[in-house]
């Protein structure tokens, strides 16, 4: 099955890789290589390769045959869902500020490629893309570049989660866009949101308390507790900085840890009752790509797709696991 078949059938999209619309797909990876290792998702469209959540961003990633693109969401004083993920402004732009401190108009002032920086072989940082009047995007905009057959996974960030689950629905409604999305997010309060909007129920990712409170379980209790149902998508790191603390009469004692998560046993209990489509996020070597194909991860989460398509392309198979 094509990869971006592969990527939507878990959740009954339709997939248009035959139809005549589709063009663009045939210059993607739809190879049955590239089905057999995990897909590759441009994390904020390929944050390494331009400057995050962009429209050039996009493209490029795009261009370097991503098979889904992941965008970072938040929402305008006015009430626009745009394409932007720090906290504040001054983060990646010439403004200062949080973007709900903006209307929309207003943000199209600052330059979105202001601060992406490259270093190259001799150690110098080059601003590539400074003053070249790349803007930040709205939601609408994004989902106009990029074709119908590419998802989409959309996280959203800032709360309340009530009114930019509202205005992205709208959007969605507007684009006849719902087909085509995953919505994700680290605030729980995005998916209760979300699960009024009956477009929406299938297309949550699982919350990442859920997530991360079973994979706990694996890791420290050898134990499978309430595995998701099939098709329900799930994300977390494939490893995460976190710190352990231990508990004592007179006190605590907290080491900080390394930890991978993702094991064969994690994978197998979270398809105990089906398939159930995971991916890793963080994935950026060559090493844990290959690592996440052994231990079955349905796609990876890298802020490079031009590098992980190189790795991907490399990679003889059968690929040999320990």
């Amino acid at each position: 099955m094509p990869l971006r078949s592969r990527l939507l059938a878990p959740l009954a999209m339709a997939a248009c890789i035959a139809a005549t619309a589709c063009t663009t797909a045939a210059h993607r990876s739809d190879t049955a290589h590239a089905s057999a290792l995990p897909m590759i998702i441009a994390h904020r469209g390929g944050a390494a390769d331009y400057p995050e959540n962009t429209l050039i961003a996009i493209q490029g990633a795009l261009h370097n045959r991503a098979d889904a693109i992941w965008l970072t969401v938040q929402l305008t004083r006015d009430g626009v869902p745009v394409l932007y993920r720090p906290a504040d402004l001054s983060t990646n732009t010439d403004g200062n500020g949080t973007v709900a401190d903006h209307d929309f108009g207003a943000l199209q002032h600052l330059d979105a490629g202001r601060n992406f920086a490259l270093a190259d072989g001799n150690g110098v940082t080059r601003y590539p893309y400074r003053d070249h009047a790349l803007r930040i995007p709205s939601l609408a905009q994004a989902l106009r570049v990029i074709p119908p057959d590419v998802p989409v996974m959309l996280d959203m960030k800032a709360l309340p989660a009530g009114p930019q689950t509202a205005a992205v629905a709208r959007v969605l409604d507007e684009e006849n866009a719902w087909s085509r999305v995953l919505i994700y997010s680290t605030d729980a309060a995005y998916q209760r949101a979300f699960s009024a909007y009956p477009q929406a129920r299938s297309r949550l990712f699982e919350s990442r308390d859920a997530t991360r409170a079973r994979l706990a379980y694996v890791a420290l209790e050898s134990t499978c507790k309430d595995a998701p149902s099939p098709g329900r998508w799930t994300a977390f790191e494939y490893a995460r900085k976190m710190e352990l603390v231990e508990t004592f009469t007179l006190g605590e004692a907290r080491s900080a840890v390394t930890s991978r998560l993702w094991t064969p046993a994690a994978v197998q209990c979270f398809r105990t009752r089906g398939e159930t489509p995971i991916l890793a996020i963080g994935i950026d070597n060559a090493d844990d790509y290959r690592a996440a194909a052994c231990i079955g991860m349905t796609a990876v989460l890298t802020d490079s797709p031009r590098k992980m398509q190189a790795v991907r392309s490399g990679i003889a198979l059968p690929l040999p696991c320990p």
